[in-house]
C-alpha cells in the first residue's frame, strides 16, 4: 500500500498564466482513506471483492452513471485514444476476473484493439473520493453472450446501434435523425410496439477485458492520497499487492 501519493504540479512556465481561475481549481479531500473494517481480514488479498464493495458503495452514493468508465486503447504504432464506455458486467466468480462492456466493432476503439488487444480502465467516483484503474487484456465476448444482452435494451438503444456508424464523420445531425426515423418506422407501430424484430448487427458486440492490473485510489487530506495496488500473478494464480 502506499500510503503517500503526492503528485508533482509540475513545473512552471513562462507561457502559463499562474492567476488564471484554473489554476486556482482545488478541492480538499475529507473522508477517511483505505482501512480495514471488522469484516475485511481477507478483503484486500482479494481486489475484485474490493472492486465489488466500493462500486456498490458508488451505487449508493447517487454518483451519476457508476459504471461509466474511461476505456483507453492505443493503436499498433502507439497512438493512444480514450472515451467513455459503460461497464455491462463483472465477473469475480474466476480469478483474475473480467470486465465488460459492448459496442461497436468498427469504432475506433474496436479497431485499435483488433491491432493492440491491451486496454485500461479508468472509473471515477468523485462524490464518494474514490478512483479505480485496471489494466489487463482485451477479448471479444461469444455471439451468445452479445445476442443475449442486445435484446435485453430498450428497443430505441437497438436502433441506434444499428442507425449509426460510430466513430465515422456524417454530413449533419439530420442525416443521423433521419436514418433513426427511417428505421423507426419500418420496425415499430403506431404505439411503439416492435412490429419487425430489431436484429443485432454482426458489427456490434462485447468486449471483456480480462485484468492484470488494478489499482484503487482514495482521496485524503492535503493530497497525501492512498493507493492500493494489485498485479495478477498467472503463475501462483493468486494477486499480489
Amino acid at each position: 500500500m502506499s500510503n503517500a501519493d503526492n503528485s508533482s504540479e509540475g513545473a512552471s512556465s513562462a507561457s502559463i498564466n499562474h492567476n488564471s481561475a484554473t489554476f486556482n481549481l482545488r478541492k480538499e479531500y475529507t473522508e477517511e482513506g483505505i482501512h480495514h473494517d471488522d469484516d475485511e481480514s481477507s478483503l484486500f488479498t482479494d481486489p475484485l471483492k474490493i472492486f465489488s464493495q466500493w462500486f456498490d458503495h458508488a451505487k449508493t452514493s447517487n454518483v451519476l452513471e457508476p459504471n461509466a468508465m474511461c476505456l483507453a486503447t492505443a493503436s499498433v504504432t502507439g497512438a493512444p485514444s480514450a472515451r467513455y464506455v459503460l461497464l455491462k458486467g463483472f465477473d469475480s466468480n474466476k480469478q483474475p476476473g473480467k470486465f465488460l462492456w459492448y459496442t461497436n466493432y468498427n469504432s475506433r476503439k474496436a479497431r485499435d484493439l483488433a491491432e493492440n488487444p491491451q486496454a485500461a480502465l479508468c472509473f471515477w467516483w468523485g462524490e464518494i473520493e474514490r478512483s479505480v484503474r485496471v489494466e489487463g487484456r482485451v477479448e471479444k465476448v461469444t455471439e451468445e453472450e452479445s445476442e443475449e444482452y442486445f435484446f435485453s435494451r430498450p428497443v430505441g438503444a437497438r436502433l441506434g446501434a444499428i442507425s449509426s456508424n460510430q466513430s465515422e464523420a456524417i454530413e449533419s445531425r439530420a442525416l443521423l435523425e433521419d436514418r433513426f426515423d427511417a428505421l423507426k418506422k419500418e420496425h415499430l407501430g403506431e404505439n411503439g410496439e416492435e412490429k419487425k424484430t430489431v436484429q443485432r448487427p454482426p458489427h456490434w458486440g462485447g468486449y471483456c477485458l480480462v485484468p492484470h492490473t488494478i489499482e484503487f485510489w482514495k482521496g485524503r487530506k492535503s493530497r497525501i492520497h492512498d493507493r492500493l495496488s494489485y498485479t495478477y500473478n498467472e503463475t501462483e494464480e493468486k494477486w499480489i499487492v
